[in-house]
């Protein structure tokens, strides 16, 4: 049986999580040093790595807090009726992944949960967001020849292929928004 986290523990990694919010926001992700969080945080360097085992770690708790925060606003929202309310629904999560490339790869790093012993944060998000899609499109107006979980799953490599595309020096012109929509609906509307 596990043992229960001890309220210190709990306030120390309380603590460096806040130190890090304060860096990523006079600095920004990438930025962020160790030695500046656990300055911030006044622990040990020992510490910090008691809590995470580096700063891809501390960022995939810090960004999956994020995506929470942005599909929980998401769902929120009344459900979107066509692609284009698809489209502008997603658009917050999309800025959100795209704020900087270190973002995206992180969240590109630690999206699976393959060989991991348990899922971490931003893994989760994903699930969430598949679960948030099903939800859209088992009542709306798409095609029906494929199950709404696969439809979902696309919607899900669409968006993270426009992503994607956003830091492709040949591609990166395109408005993100404007180049999902037309997959979304070759994907998602039935054929004529």
């Amino acid at each position: 049986m596990k043992q229960p986290v001890q309220q210190r523990t709990l306030k120390t990694r309380a603590r460096l999580l806040a130190a890090a919010e304060q860096v990523i926001a006079a600095q920004g992700f990438e930025a962020l040093r160790v030695d500046q969080v656990v300055a911030i945080a006044g622990v040990a360097k020992g510490t910090f790595f008691a809590h995470f085992t580096d700063k891809d770690a501390l960022m995939a708790q810090l960004i999956g807090a994020r995506i929470n925060t942005a599909l929980d606003t998401i769902e929120e929202q009344p459900t979107p009726s066509d692609v284009d309310e698809i489209v502008q629904a997603l658009a917050p999560l999309m800025a959100l992944m795209t704020c900087e490339r270190y973002v995206f790869d992180v969240i590109l790093r630690h999206s699976g949960a393959a060989l991991a012993e348990e899922i971490g944060p931003i893994a989760e998000t994903f699930g969430r967001f598949q679960t948030v899609l099903e939800g859209w499109l088992k009542d709306a107006p798409v095609r029906r020849d494929v199950p709404v979980a696969m439809l979902a799953e696309g919607v899900g490599a669409f968006f993270i292929q426009v992503i994607a595309l956003h830091f492709c020096a040949l591609h990166s012109d395109v408005d993100m928004p404007a180049r999902l929509a037309p997959w979304l609906r070759a994907w998602l509307l039935p054929p004529a």
